[in-house]
């Protein structure tokens, strides 16, 4: 074990940290320099303040010699890093590391390139069919208004319209919810002593949700309550961000990898690092595990009552509600990679920008707006990589989970938590094993 016994003041909040180790400080140095180079990379810092002060006020690194730390840094790992899962997660995170650099310096790789080495895959692309079977899911499922001449897009908004929560009634259903998939979270993968999450409830903006984690078992989350005002949408809030997502995985690694291993190198998270890889796919699998679909629809039920929806008031339109609720948000959840390919179209193809606005506007159930944004966020410098986390994530995640036993589901999800697993590692196994059918 490398964890220091001496404690030094942790950034932001007024707690000490163990002191990090010397492969773990000159990480976190180097880490906060891209950071400072790409602002928006880092997620979450609740490391050494003074490390974070010494890279806020000393000269602006270069991109060269960001990269050069990097690689130097890289070479060390085998003479300082004795255990081989904490050395295959540093050097997974540095060849990211080295792979932004090289972008900033102005000579970078090929898409797909750059993205093995940001996310220590392969990437893939979704075939087609996969969202054109969604958006035949979607047609059956969702109501057509009288004229019958609505679009796939109208009638999702009109069927979502049906299901607003007013903002008054919002803090005390949250409340609920996010206990309810907390206490399932914990008999489930267990939740470390004194963790919390605290909500604000907010009005505007383009995000529905924004989480912060601020160290010390904590998470801050802004709730938008004109758009977080669905009790489905609700629910997936309360896994991908709470119990037992991305709070809970953050609160984890704090909690075995910092307080009991002293790895201070886990106090930063980094967006495009193969860490936002298990992540993420923790995130969009977890609501699987807590609200899976024989348990949703009575959590549903719940909402509509305690939300005050008109639909409550006849329970039998309420239960089909609630069934055709779980089968719409299987269909959505398949068309997730649509952005991904559209970026693969723009990136790696060459696509005319126009042909690939166009490929959104198709694919998307969403107005020609939205499908916009989501253009935009494809060629932002961050996002254009960062849009194929989410799929690659729950892919990679989900075929692991079927290696084995449905049995041993639960026991791979707490190692996701617990351990610093890299998606080589996790795909090494799938190499050499394959994978069966669990979920």
């Amino acid at each position: 074990m490398d964890q220091s016994t001496q404690g030094v003041p942790a950034s932001g909040r007024d707690r000490q940290v163990p002191t990090p180790d010397p492969i773990a400080r000159d990480y976190i140095l180097l880490a906060l320099r891209l950071g400072k180079m790409m602002p928006g990379l880092v997620a979450a810092y609740f490391g050494p303040e003074d490390l974070k002060d010494q890279v806020d006020t000393e000269t602006p690194y270069t991109a060269t010699k960001l990269r050069e730390d990097a690689s130097r840094i890289e070479a060390r790992l085998a003479r300082e890093v004795t255990a081989a899962d904490r050395r295959r997660w540093l050097q997974a995170q540095l060849v990211a590391i080295e792979a932004q650099a090289l972008m900033l310096t102005g000579d970078p790789l090929p898409y797909p390139d750059y993205l093995t080495c940001l996310f220590d895959l392969t990437p893939e692309q979704t075939p087609e069919s996969v969202f054109d079977a969604a958006a035949d899911d979607l047609a059956r499922l969702l109501p057509s208004g009288e004229m019958r001449t609505e679009t796939l897009a109208d009638r999702l908004a009109a069927w979502d319209r049906r299901f607003i929560i007013a903002s008054d009634r919002l803090p005390a259903i949250v409340d609920w919810l996010v206990g309810q998939v907390r206490d399932r979270a914990d008999r489930l993968v267990g939740l470390p002593t004194g963790e919390k999450v605290e909500f604000e409830y907010v009005a505007g903006g383009p995000w529905s949700a924004f989480s912060q984690y601020e160290g010390g078992l904590r998470t801050s989350i802004e709730i938008n309550t004109e758009q977080l005002c669905r009790p489905a949408d609700l629910v997936r809030m309360a896994a991908h961000e709470c119990y037992p997502g991305r709070h809970t995985e953050h609160a984890w690694m704090e909690r075995r990898m910092i307080g009991d291993q002293g790895r201070m190198e886990a106090s930063i998270t980094l967006l495009n690092t193969p860490e936002t890889v298990i992540r993420e796919g923790v995130a969009l699998l977890g609501e699987r595990l807590v609200a899976p679909d024989d348990l949703l629809p009575d959590l549903l039920l719940e909402l509509y009552e305690r939300g005050g929806l008109a639909v409550a008031a006849d329970p039998a339109a309420a239960r089909e509600a609630a069934n055709k609720q779980v089968r719409i948000g299987r269909a959505l959840a398949s068309l997730r990679a649509v952005v991904a390919n559209a970026a693969f179209l723009l990136h790696d193809d060459g696509a005319a920008r126009e042909s690939v606005a166009a490929y959104l506007r198709h694919y998307l159930v969403m107005s020609p707006e939205r499908a916009d944004r989501q253009l935009a966020l494809i060629e932002d410098p961050i996002s254009r990589a960062e849009v194929v986390v989410g799929s690659e994530g729950e892919r990679l995640l989900r075929r692991w989970f079927e290696l084995g036993p449905s049995g041993e589901l639960v026991d791979r999800f707490g190692r996701l938590l617990r351990e610093q697993l890299t998606p080589g590692s996790i795909s090494a196994d799938l190499a050499a094993v394959g994978f069966g059918g669990a979920w």
